[in-house]
């Protein structure tokens, strides 16, 4: 998770955010990691995170089993034609059974697959470097998405 972590935050303009016990944000997400593009080092507002790194199950999100220790599950936001590469599937026609809980396998978010993010629980051998190489592209068109929001020659809002 650390590797990761890392990797992300040596691209250019990232902001790895990682909520901590006492800060502002709910106790659920301590310990998780949050993946922007914001070169001015500041959290962007009203955009989501390109990827994030969950270390527990949510309320709604159950079925990666991520309580046992050392479980955990890198999720990445990689759009409609990635997503029928890696899964085989359209994001809004998901019909095959999976184990989302099975380790070191790329697949449809179980809760967010059908808006086009894929998940990996506890990255490994098989899928670290695809797991990196998305992580890479989907950086890099939060970057365009931000760079079409901020023409040059506006003054940017910070979103």
């Amino acid at each position: 998770m650390e590797q990761i972590i890392a990797t992300v935050r040596d691209f250019d303009g990232a902001l790895v955010f990682v909520p901590e016990a006492g800060g502002d944000f709910p106790e659920l997400v301590w310990g998780d990691a949050f993946f922007y593009h914001a070169p001015d080092g500041r959290m962007p507002r009203n955009v989501q995170p390109y990827g994030t790194i969950v270390t527990k199950n949510y309320p709604d999100d159950t079925a990666s089993d991520l309580d046992p220790p050392g479980r955990w599950r890198v999720n990445i936001h990689v759009g409609r034609p990635a997503f029928r590469e890696l899964t085989g599937e359209e994001p809004r026609g998901l019909s095959r059974p999976r184990d989302y809980a099975a380790a070191d396998s790329v697949m449809p978010h179980p809760v967010y697959g059908a808006l086009g993010w894929i998940s990996v629980v506890n990255p490994g051998e098989r899928t670290t470097d695809t797991v990196v190489r998305l992580l890479r592209a989907a950086h890099d068109a939060a970057r365009s998405r931000s760079e079409r929001r901020h023409e040059p020659g506006e003054s940017p809002e910070h979103d």
